[in-house]
């Protein structure tokens, strides 16, 4: 399995308390890994990293990514074979109320990642995740590739944007050689879903929430069309890229987006309709046009660089996508005795089963 490169191997995964954080921590986990974490806070409550009790399973350190003197400190100290970072404020809705901490925790929490690596001078593939809205969004119908501009009308966007500017800058100035230590790459994704995730003002968290309470869920827009993937999947992209990037120098400084086949982009309202199938019960209501704020009516992401460059696909389709989500929340609320890290195993070990009888090239033995 080309991820056998992470047994053995010290990884420092920032966000770790996070949504896609605590996944990728379990998953790092499962493949033999050494994980350090760095994050502010536990980010929610629940939380998927508290309920699968993951702080005992990993070296874990509350601490903020803006402060740059810590986080050169734990690099020099830790020295990682591998960062992960995905420390982030990543919240459109939360960036217009506070534009400040969005691009400050975005841009210079990434400035700080790098240049600690730029410090320490020690072995080590980094791996900067940021969005697909770090792309200016004009709302084609066809899927952004990763040579198109960047930008974006809100302040999330705009943070993600700016925040690849600075890697691609230290990707130049500093780490560009044949023989640096340091290597980088982007992995741009969105519209992430799956079990454990509570964030505020996402779909599913929001769906989740009511139901769990016999309540309908309001929804503001029902028609956007978005790339829904599970958390899984960009997290591959991420795994495989990063094991890629250890032994390929030129893809140092390139960005690569993950995300679902082009044709399957399906509206806010099909995705409710999918897993009312399996929530009994379920019921939402439209109120379009409540929102002061913008948001993007559609989002298509062009995965062709991924596939060409690392072998890299998804592996699920929209129904599995739906089925997985929902059976993860159905057992965390229908069972107060679920086992949360078990069920999270679990629903690793399907996904990879689902990878090989697919022949995803993570699989090749």
């Amino acid at each position: 399995m080309k991820l056998n490169q992470f047994n053995g191997k010290k990884v420092l995964v920032t966000g770790h308390t996070g949504f896609k954080g605590s996944w990728l921590t379990a998953w790092l986990l499962r493949l033999g890994s050494s994980v350090v974490g760095l994050s502010d806070r536990i980010p929610t409550s629940p939380a998927h990293f508290d309920s699968a009790r993951m702080d005992a399973r990993l070296s874990h350190h509350i601490g903020d990514v803006r402060d740059l003197k810590l986080v050169v400190q734990l690099i020099k100290d830790e020295q990682p074979d591998f960062v992960f970072h995905l420390a982030a404020q990543p919240l459109v809705r939360r960036s217009y109320l506070d534009p400040h901490l969005t691009v400050e925790t975005n841009v210079i929490g990434t400035l700080n990642i790098l240049e600690a690596l730029r410090l320490a001078q020690h072995p080590c593939t980094a791996i900067i995740v940021t969005s697909d809205k770090s792309y200016d969004n004009v709302e084609q119908v066809w899927g952004y590739r990763e040579n198109d501009a960047l930008g974006g009308k809100d302040p999330y966007s705009a943070s993600k944007g700016a925040a690849e500017l600075v890697v691609k800058t230290y990707a130049h100035s500093y780490f560009s050689a044949a023989d640096s230590p340091v290597k980088v790459a982007v992995g741009r994704a969105g519209n992430v879903i799956g079990g454990g995730d509570w964030a505020e003002d996402r779909i599913v968290p929001d769906c989740v929430r009511a139901w769990s309470r016999s309540e309908a869920v309001e929804i503001r827009y029902p028609r956007a069309t978005r790339p829904w993937q599970h958390v899984l999947e960009p997290l591959s992209g991420y795994l495989v890229l990063a094991a890629s990037l250890s032994n390929d120098s030129g893809l140092n400084g390139e960005p690569f987006n993950f995300g679902p086949p082009a044709q399957q982009n399906y509206t806010v309202a099909e995705l409710l309709n999918e897993i009312k199938k399996h929530w009994p019960g379920a019921a939402w209501k439209d109120i379009s046009g409540s929102s002061p704020f913008h948001e993007a009516g559609l989002l298509k992401l062009c995965c062709d660089k991924a596939l060409h460059k690392i072998g890299w696909q998804p592996v699920m389709d929209f129904a599995e996508t739906v089925r997985l989500t929902s059976s993860w929340y159905r057992a965390f609320y229908e069972s107060s005795g679920t086992d949360v890290w078990d069920l999270t195993q679990r629903q690793i070990a399907e996904y990879e089963s689902l990878a090989r009888e697919r022949d995803a090239i993570w699989t090749a033995q």
